[in-house]
């Protein structure tokens, strides 16, 4: 029997939520030896048999008629596509025979042999059962909704069971996913992670080709972000941010039109971007679902599209419609985090020091981050200035607490403090002025609570002594790396004291800090994380200064911030000054917001470091590197920015700060440093290190490129 069933065809692969091709165009008993099955002869089938048996097989919906005592499988092809791997030997045969793993759970076996007895019908409108494919040991779980009903003959005998089956497993998932949806947009910060989130449910959830995100940006116009099936993730890696890419107020895109008017569309065929086309990505779209994003205080858009014809269901518009008010809430709250984060930042770095002296053999770095709280002003800070007598002062402090009130307090403390020094530079003496000025300002706002943590030095390169004295701060850590000898990395015997605006000693260390040596002040924000131990944070620090490449600040500064795992709910801070064996050479080169920038840079570079002569095999990864960053800048700051090349017989170092803040947080949308990873990549190759810090004005992006040590080609 199983050997001459041919009609029903095994299901052809096709993609989820595209609907079958249609099988109108035949017989619905053709090819069928009906003899040979348990229905016997059509010839001699009661007119009810045939009419039900007529339906079944002419139906799109997945349907069987279960016939007979046996209840022998009678079904069409949506049936057989559930059935898998059983089709087509399950036609004619038993249903407790096919179904044999199943059968014996509630709503299967148990249902049809009591609507046959019975003839009361029975709906379940979604279980979950497990369906068997190819191999018996293997099953997998799908939802349905089943229908069970009788069948008479013209005599009113129940001579079978209809049954009806609509597999919703794809919309039960879907549902699933719009639940993960939520999940991830509750974690999300940025428009950069919300943008993440919703292009990758969109993605996975409809199996799309194609998906764009766009919202409205604060210098007007618009910003989307495209991902296409295939690519590689978020532009080549979870690290970079999206690739945006901007689009003018009264864009014709179907995004934007959508994102304008506020209304949802809908094209189930055609080729609705091929107008506004900018690839062949777009070209291919021929279905495509636009929603809005609407709240109070933004507007935007998400589209999904698919390279062929789709008919867009009443169930998946509810759902994207569901799921774009999820990313549109979201949305407006990163952008708010934004907005706040980027006004506390800019207060807070601007209360920070824009430039670090410039000494001959002294060079200095400092970075700050921003903690998970990042919504408030911080009240860490830092400073170093020269001194009379070729000496320089350092600070790096903490005053408690995350408003406004601290940022003002630091602010005061440190203008305070560099005053005091440039009269008189004893750490003691510094440190006794600050305290009775942060008593003054307590008693004056009434305020016991205040509390600020400060440690002070003044180094003396000529004497390579170094005086320093602390108000309940962290020790500083000096890496020191002796020619010839291992490098190390120890916490200075400093006293900690007793914060300022209490009443205590703090007595002043003097300790030797030697050429090669590097001295790191940070802030606790550092070395604290919840639920750690901190004395494993300061062994972390340690470790990782002195396992560093090099001595160089800059460097060092990026280490320290990245040497104890996990997330930091405190800002932090990192003031580095290395004490060179050497004199370095630097310059400088302002550049314009032009578009022959880059070249000029390129060619400024080139002179200067064989100027300098210095190795070709260096020069040309320098000026390669040089050149990515500079185009980024002009590319996405938007502004001037500075080129500045600093060379020791160690390294050679480059950095370029623009002026790009806009009062949010930073944004690195470049086509050299985000576009599938390829200038990142690039600076990864052929630089030993590099990194981005902000600044008080924008942000600087540096490299560095070690010397082998007795390189002939740099001469001193």
């Amino acid at each position: 029997m199983p050997g001459s069933v041919g009609r029903i065809p095994a299901p052809p692969s096709r993609r989820t939520g595209l609907s079958p091709t249609p099988e109108s165009s035949r017989q619905p008993d053709a090819g069928i030896r009906w003899a040979d099955t348990p229905l016997g002869p059509a010839d001699r089938w009661d007119p009810a048999l045939r009419a039900v048996v007529d339906l079944v097989l002419s139906s799109p919906v997945p349907m069987t008629l279960a016939y007979g005592d046996d209840l022998a499988l009678i079904y069409n092809d949506g049936y057989a596509e559930l059935l898998g791997g059983r089709h087509p030997e399950a036609f004619g045969r038993p249903a407790a025979e096919v179904f044999a793993a199943i059968w014996h759970l509630t709503g299967v076996g148990d249902e049809i042999e009591r609507v046959y007895r019975t003839g009361t019908s029975y709906l379940e409108k979604e279980g979950q059962l497990p369906v068997v494919p190819a191999e018996p040991e293997q099953t997998d779980q799908v939802v349905l909704t089943r229908g069970y009903s009788p069948v008479r003959d013209g005599h009113g005998r129940i001579i079978g069971v209809l049954i009806i089956v609509v597999e919703t497993t794809q919309v039960t998932r879907r549902l699933q996913s719009l639940s993960e949806l939520a999940t991830a947009l509750s974690g999300t910060l940025t428009l950069d992670d919300v943008a993440r989130a919703a292009l990758r449910y969109a993605l996975e959830s409809f199996d799309a080709d194609q998906v764009a995100f766009a919202v409205d940006d604060d210098g007007g116009g618009w910003r989307g972000v495209r991902r296409v099936r295939g690519e590689l993730l978020d532009e080549a890696d979870e690290r970079l941010p999206p690739l945006w890419r901007g689009y003018p107020t009264e864009s014709p895109a179907p995004l934007i039109g959508t994102a304008v008017a506020g209304t949802a569309r809908y094209w189930s065929e055609g080729q609705p971007l091929l107008p506004t086309a900018t690839d062949r990505h777009d070209e291919k779209v021929q279905a495509l679902a636009a929603l809005p994003l609407r709240t109070p205080s933004l507007r935007g858009a998400l589209t999904i599209g698919y390279r062929t014809p789709h008919p867009w269901s009443p169930a998946e518009r509810a759902l994207l419609t569901a799921a774009a008010e999820l990313v549109a809430q979201a949305a407006e709250r990163a952008r708010r985090f934004e907005n706040q984060h980027g006004t506390a930042q800019l207060l807070q770095r601007s209360m920070l020091p824009e430039q670090l002296p410039d000494l001959p053999r002294l060079r200095l770095a400092a970075r700050y981050d921003a903690g998970v709280d990042g919504n408030a002003a911080g009240g860490d800070f830092y400073d170093a200035f020269r001194l009379s007598g070729g000496r320089l002062a350092v600070v790096l402090g903490d005053v408690a607490g995350h408003d406004v009130h601290a940022a003002a307090l630091m602010g005061q403390v440190r203008a305070a403090l560099r005053a005091l020094a440039l009269s008189d530079p004893d750490p003691a003496a510094v440190l006794s002025g600050l305290d009775r000025l942060v008593g003054s300002l307590g008693t004056e706002a009434r305020r016991d609570e205040l509390f600020v943590t400060v440690v002070y030095g003044v180094i003396e390169p000529g004497t390579g002594l170094m005086t320093l004295a602390s108000a309940g701060h962290p020790a500083p850590l000096l890496r020191r790396a002796p020619v010839g000898e291992p490098v190390s990395a120890e916490y200075l015997p400093v006293h900690p004291g007793v914060p300022l605006g209490l009443v205590g000693h703090r007595p002043t260390s003097t300790v030797p800090f030697l050429p090669g040596d590097t001295l790191l002040l940070f802030s606790d924000g550092v070395v604290e994380r919840r639920q750690q131990s901190l004395t494993d944070g300061f062994a972390a620090l340690a470790s990782a200064v002195a396992a560093a490449a090099g001595g160089d600040p800059r460097t060092l500064c990026a280490v320290a911030s990245a040497a104890v795992p996990g997330s930091s709910e405190d800002d932090a801070a990192v003031l580095a000054v290395e004490h060179a064996l050497t004199p370095s050479r630097s310059a400088s080169l302002e550049m314009p917001a032009e578009p022959t920038a880059p070249g000029r840079v390129r060619q400024w570079l080139t002179a200067q470091l064989t100027a300098w002569q210095v190795a070709e095999s260096v020069i040309g990864a320098a000026v390669l590197c040089t050149s990515e960053l500079t185009t980024n800048a002009l590319l996405h700051a938007g502004t001037a920015a500075r080129v500045e090349i600093d060379l020791s017989p160690e390294r050679l170092l480059v950095s370029v700060a623009d002026q790009g803040t806009r009062g949010t947080v930073t944004r690195a949308r470049t086509d050299t440093l985000s576009s599938r990873g390829r200038g990142l990549g690039l600076i990864e190759q052929l630089s030993d290190a590099w990194g981005t810090d902000p600044t008080v004005r924008g942000s600087t992006v540096w490299f560095e490129i070690l010397i082998a040590e007795g390189n002939p080609d740099v001469h001193r």
